[in-house]
């Protein structure tokens, strides 16, 4: 779902890089005569921050070369033409373009930190939220319920279950390292997306192991990037913990 959200804001932001800065200067067309072109370029550069800060880099650069053509088109004589008399309005069209590109850049940088802050916040909060559960005494059934949810949001997933004790079958194995393998006598097999069926994440506390997370996957669904599916493998550690503090039968 979340693939899905990126994908349509950034079609929307490419259909806002086109509108905006047009619906902008058709706004000022009134006032053309007593705005200053310096005015009317700082204006259309607002348009730009705007549709750069919701959308990707390529959205910021073409609201930048749209507001500098209609600029040119309605707010410079001659004007309804794309052509530029003044020597002073060409400059000012040059820096508007300038200016839109660097500072749209700014805007979808400053963003995109934004967006890794609130994402390492929300995974901090994961482990916190087992540490607190195994802290203030839940049991082990309840700590692997709560990191198999955990799973199901972090990493995207369709759904989640946990076996106890068993291992039936080669099944493509979420690494410590955040790797996703194969692992066959005689062959091993990596995969940069997810695999078709269910993925398993290895449950192991005290040297001991006690089951496995069976990850299924959205059809279709990109791999979750290698901080998330490291924050994966420490949930299910604090689970494997959680298991062997409560010394409960394990293989191995």
């Amino acid at each position: 779902m979340s693939g899905y959200w990126f994908r349509l804001r950034d079609r929307v932001a490419l259909v806002a890089a086109l509108v905006a800065p047009f619906l902008v200067a058709l706004v000022l067309v009134p006032f053309r005569t007593g705005l200053s072109a310096t005015n009317e370029a700082l204006i259309l550069v607002v348009a730009v921050v705007a549709v750069a800060a919701m959308g990707s880099r390529a959205a910021g650069a073409l609201a930048a070369l749209s507001a500098a053509a209609w600029f040119d088109f309605f707010l410079t004589r001659p004007y309804q033409q794309f052509a530029i008399s003044d020597r002073a309005d060409v400059e000012t069209a040059v820096l508007l373009l300038i200016v839109g590109l660097i500072v749209s850049q700014l805007a979808v940088r400053a963003r995109r930190l934004q967006a890794v802050v609130v994402t390492d916040a929300a995974h901090l909060s994961s482990l916190q939220g087992t540490a607190r559960l195994a802290e203030d005494g839940g049991s082990p059934e309840a700590v692997v319920e709560y990191v198999r949810q955990e799973l199901v949001g972090l990493l995207g997933l369709r759904g989640c279950r946990f076996e106890y004790g068993t291992l039936i079958g080669h099944l493509p194995r979420l690494e410590h390292g955040g790797g996703l393998w194969l692992r066959r006598p005689g062959r091993i097999t990596e995969y940069a997306d997810w695999p078709d069926g269910e993925t398993e994440l290895r449950v192991v506390g005290g040297g001991h192991y006690y089951g496995r997370f069976l990850l299924d996957p959205r059809p279709g669904s990109p791999l979750p990037s290698e901080e998330a599916r490291l924050v994966a493998v420490a949930l299910a550690a604090q689970a494997g913990s959680a298991l062997d503090t409560a010394g409960l039968s394990h293989q191995g």
